[in-house]
């Protein structure tokens, strides 16, 4: 069923669309229905906003687990791409560069390095760089690997089957031999790593014995980390905002609809104080760069409690006990607490800074744990905080399987994914129709070849039998190459290497895999909240099994 993007919130508008076309309305499922301005229903093909009109696809909510915002008593945030989405074409070069340089000038490496360019488009999240032999690859959600690179070369079937598919143990793909990309912040990284590979091919006597794939990996990752050590990329970001970050004048209001409807709202990252301000003064503008070392701090207006330095996902651990400090805004000095609450100062009776619960200024901590926020916004159970982030693992994963947090995933790829799945209707269809063509062939040429073997047929019937065989394979073989030529354009639409995010072929993507387990909604954008009533009750869309999809049609 290749035209199915799962999670689920696509399916259900593709189901709904392709049972329309059938004129199979009779066998619809019940979808859930949204009471319009006009008074009728229509199937809430996607969720709506509370005045019945639809919402464009791309700013849509989508829901894997069903989440009644009624029982959210707190809201969180991440902030770098979460609230704070970065454009790919100045920040990811920004970082390539970066990283560059500190190969060359920090690391040994060849000068030659200096002079290479960065395709910002050409990686994707939700693939696996293979350490050891410098492979990147994607898999689907059983960990079959269908695409696969040597730094820019693609594998044959051949060679993929050999590397990762002829074992009697299946491969976790994990760490330490493999890296999963799964944020934005490591694409950049990605691409230089397959330069890399690339290069040493090419010119094995410009590296030591000793620096292998994995060590080029290893390097590459802590040239990465040299960068955010020493500020490069910050800096830069804090001179210009603009230039590397999207304005979004949807984050306000949903800021302020969340905190009038009741709910505390806090902000976890794992940036420090004073870059933290920078970002958040723009985002919550208006903004100057004046703004950035004059004191301005009227963001924190929009949320209860700010904990920066949080090194998630350590943070999220219940037993972890990092200590956590107040940070004073305007000089950024960080202050000793118990559990939040300010500590005397030696020579000094009462703290610097007042933290009354009467006091409705926001908090702002550096370090500690979720035991701390909990706390601090006196939850009770778990299951009332809704936290938004954009990686699966240091956000999303943790939060939700060690905490219980209910959970948004921010896929900013989600928006042009869902618009060419759209656009690309008649070439899935033409695909599936293909592939439906070609098992009925199989089917038809197994039973030929069965009959073939029976001993009562005799020499007339077994001639007429093997001619329909040979008339089927060559069949077979053309609807194959056709079916293979329509399927690779379909792969391109979507991206000119690794085809749709969501997919593998006919199965879901590790990645979309990973969305589907983990995050309860997901959306393109965490502004999308503004669109939606603060006690709107997301429903998924319902669950089919395979042959279900059979009966339908589909």
């Amino acid at each position: 069923h290749s035209f199915l993007a799962i999670p689920s919130g696509v399916n259900q508008w593709l189901a709904s669309s392709k049972m329309q076309e059938t004129g199979m309305d009779e066998l619809k499922p019940q979808f859930q229905l949204t009471d319009c301005r006009d008074g009728s229903l229509d199937p809430c093909i996607w969720s709506s906003s509370e005045d019945g009109c639809k919402i464009s696809m791309g700013k849509q909510i989508f829901c894997n687990r069903s989440l009644n915002m009624k029982n959210i008593v707190a809201v969180g945030f991440d902030m770098d791409y979460t609230l704070a989405q970065y454009i790919p074409e100045t920040f990811e070069s920004l970082a390539y560069e970066g990283t560059v340089k500190k190969l060359v000038n920090d690391l040994g490496y060849p000068s030659e390095l200096l002079h290479w360019t960065f395709d910002w488009t050409y990686m994707v999240r939700g693939l696996v760089l293979d350490k050891k032999r410098g492979n990147i690859l994607k898999m689907d959600r059983h960990k079959y690997v269908k695409i696969a690179y040597h730094g820019f070369r693609e594998l044959s079937k051949e060679e993929k089957v050999g590397t990762y598919g002829n074992t009697l143990i299946r491969d976790s793909f994990d760490e330490p031999d493999y890296a999963l990309i799964d944020t934005l912040f490591s694409l950049a990284e990605t691409y230089l790593f397959a330069q890399l590979v690339d290069f040493r091919d090419n010119n094995p006597e410009k590296f030591s014995q000793n620096v292998d794939y994995s060590r080029m990996y290893k390097d590459v990752r802590a040239a990465v980390d040299l960068c955010h050590r020493d500020g490069t990329l910050k800096q830069m970001v804090s001179k210009d905002p603009k230039r590397y970050i999207n304005e979004d004048l949807a984050i306000v209001p949903m800021l302020k609809m969340l905190r009038d409807s009741g709910r505390a709202t806090f902000l976890v990252t794992n940036s420090l104080w004073d870059y933290t301000n920078v970002v958040m003064n723009y985002l919550c503008g208006p903004y100057t760069l004046e703004d950035s070392s004059s004191g301005k701090f009227d963001w924190l207006q929009y949320f209860d409690v700010v904990i920066t330095g949080s090194a998630k996902p350590g943070f999220f651990h219940e037993d972890n006990r990092a200590n956590l400090f107040q940070v004073e805004p305007k000089t950024g000095m960080l202050l000793n607490t118990d559990n939040g609450t300010p500590m005397p100062q030696v020579g000094s009776t009462m703290p610097t800074v007042s933290l009354n619960k009467k006091d409705k200024t926001c908090r702002v901590f550096q370090g500690g744990s979720v035991s701390h926020l909990h706390k601090l916004l006196s939850i009770e159970s778990s299951s009332q905080v809704l936290y938004v982030g954009d990686h699966i693992y240091g956000d999303i994963l943790r939060s939700k399987k060690v905490l219980g947090w209910r959970t948004m995933l921010v896929v900013p790829e989600l928006e042009k994914e869902v618009e060419l799945l759209c656009r690309s209707s008649d070439i899935r269809k033409q695909s599936r129709l293909l592939r439906n063509k070609r098992d009925l062939i199989e089917d038809k040429l197994h039973h030929l070849k069965w009959s073939l073997k029976s001993e009562g047929i005799n020499g007339d019937e077994k001639q007429k039998l093997s001619s329909q065989v040979e008339e089927l394979e060559l069949q077979r073989e053309a609807v194959r190459l056709e079916h293979q030529i329509t399927q690779r354009e379909c792969h391109q639409k979507f991206h000119k290497v690794w085809g749709q995010l969501m997919k593998t072929g006919y199965q879901n993507s590790r990645f979309a895999h990973q969305v589907e387990r983990f995050a309860c909604l997901y959306a393109s954008q965490v502004s999308n909240l503004s669109l939606y009533s603060p006690d709107k009750y997301y429903r998924p869309s319902e669950d089919f099994m395979s042959h279900e999809f059979d009966i339908f049609g589909l």
